[in-house]
């Protein structure tokens, strides 16, 4: 984060708004991607995501994490390319199996889906990270610049209330939505 704000020239509090922006609209994206990917994959649309809003918390945190950790590497676009690739796989393939090994929760299993090829267990496989690899290239050259601008000409006090709904919102959505399902899993 320190490399974005230095880079950017953004104070503390912007630099979390940019961060916030980041986060959002990679879960946003996400939600998008897979609303589109399994209306071809199933033929009809589905609700996708553990939660209520347009937003799917793994890409929330995907983004986030490209951001921190593989920013840096921009200069080099196949290696963001690669390690996008790679810290995905790593991220999808863990929280998978950590979710399935303590909670019997399968939010995905790519042996159910098209195109699943080297598909390892069911959570992750190489059509996943190859696009996690094409996404990180957008969200590091497209996004994140888009997003640096945006900061810039808004008001700091503005978008700092906005970031802060917009992350209330988010975390309240995880929160409610999880006790919702809790409740009903005892009934």
């Amino acid at each position: 984060m320190e490399l974005l704000r230095l880079e950017t020239g953004f104070d503390h509090i912007q630099t979390i708004n940019l961060l916030i922006l980041i986060m959002v609209s990679s879960g946003i994206f996400g939600f998008l991607y897979e609303t589109l990917f399994y209306r071809i994959d199933l033929g009809y649309f589905v609700k996708r995501g553990s939660t209520y809003g347009p937003w799917i918390p793994i890409y929330l945190i995907g983004g986030g994490v490209y951001t921190l950790l593989i920013y840096r590497f921009k200069e080099n676009p196949l290696l963001v390319f690669f390690l996008c690739m790679l810290v995905s796989g790593i991220m999808e393939y863990a929280t998978g199996w950590f979710l399935y090994t303590f909670f019997k929760v399968r939010l995905w299993d790519y042996n159910t889906e098209i195109w699943n090829f080297g598909n390892i267990k069911g959570y992750v496989c190489l059509r996943s990270v190859l696009f996690f690899g094409v996404s990180g290239l957008l969200l590091i050259f497209v996004v994140i610049p888009l997003l640096v601008k945006v900061v810039n000409m808004s008001n700091t006090t503005a978008l700092t209330i906005f970031c802060g709904i917009l992350a209330g919102t988010f975390a309240a959505d995880c929160v409610l939505y999880n006790i919702r399902h809790r409740l009903r899993d005892r009934k």
